[in-house]
């Protein structure tokens, strides 16, 4: 084997095993913030911990977010983290591959819970029975007369 096709491979393999230290990668990570603190947080039907907590995530766009505390309502909503311009094409390819240094994507969310307040009792009787009503006035008058 000639040096010269020696150096190649050596400088073949060396080329290899560098290119990935080379390149640089995007980390992202979301913090859910509750007032107060220790709320459980679930994003996407996935538990990720209590308040305050932060998760990497892969993806951008629509986050299911369920978050409950005892002698707090339990809040249900949805937020979208919309992808930065490095994070959308071309541009992505160059980022997340060519860049060589680590992009940090942080992003934090901030819920406010409202105190749990139980409902009137005589209040509750009341739209119970206006529902009852509604429905059973409805169903009367959807009705038609089949004995004939």
């Amino acid at each position: 084997m000639s040096a010269r096709n020696t150096f190649t491979k050596s400088l073949f393999a060396m080329l290899v095993t560098a290119a990935p230290l080379l390149t640089g990668c995007i980390e992202r990570k979301l913090t859910i913030n509750t007032k107060p603190q220790g709320a459980l947080v679930t994003l996407n039907d996935e538990q990720v911990g209590k308040s305050p907590v932060t998760v990497d995530f892969n993806w951008y766009g629509d986050y299911k977010v369920h978050i409950a505390r005892e002698g707090y309502t339990t809040l249900d909503t949805h937020r979208v983290l919309e992808a930065p311009t490095h994070d959308k094409f071309p541009f992505d390819f160059f980022y997340g591959v060519l860049w060589p240094e680590t992009i940090v994507d942080e992003y934090e969310w901030t819920f406010e819970l409202e105190p749990y307040q139980v409902p009137d009792r005589n209040l509750l009787i009341e739209s119970a029975l206006d529902a009852r009503q509604e429905a059973l006035g409805s169903t009367f008058k959807n009705r038609t007369d089949t004995t004939k």
